[in-house]
């Protein structure tokens, strides 16, 4: 893909870096505003459906309080290994609540774990919970570093 595509554009999600890092293992960073005006950013496990990022927390998770005020998150997910690759997503964040455990976490914990693995931390899970919350983030905005053809603004011309 041509680096012209411009920052923000959402067909940056199809670039093999993006795909590279919606396919992994790295733990998303979801910022959003607490409910006193203050910033919050959290590890999250994620779900690249193709159109969504979906995301899943318990119903007495606190960040729900504050999603439900002000809906408004980014997400990064960001490698750690030279040239660094550092996906940036901006969007609105909709809630919704699931009996049982959201079908895209189970999905999530296998491609963390392994499948073997994935499925006896889910099958853990149903025990502790009854329900979940699916946190669904439609990309708004889409940004891509990869520090070899596209860089920080700061070091662009």
């Amino acid at each position: 893909m041509p680096t012209k595509v411009p920052q923000g554009d959402l067909a940056l999600l199809q670039h093999p870096a993006s795909r590279e890092l919606l396919e992994s293992k790295i733990p998303a960073r979801m910022a959003y505003v607490w409910t006193d005006g203050t910033p919050r950013v959290i590890p999250i496990w994620f779900h690249w459906n193709g159109h969504d990022i979906v995301l899943a927390t318990p119903p007495k998770a606190p960040k729900l309080k504050a999603l439900a005020k002000n809906p408004k998150v980014a997400l990064t997910i960001d490698d750690n290994v030279f040239p660094h690759k550092v996906l940036l997503i901006r969007g609105t964040a909709r809630l919704q609540p699931v009996d049982g455990i959201v079908p895209e976490y189970a999905q999530a914990a296998e491609r963390y774990f392994g499948r073997e693995q994935g499925q006896a931390w889910v099958k853990n899970l149903r025990t502790m919970i009854s329900s979940m919350v699916r946190i669904t983030v439609t990309p708004e905005w889409v940004g891509l570093l990869d520090f070899q053809a596209r860089f920080p603004s700061a070091l662009s011309s």
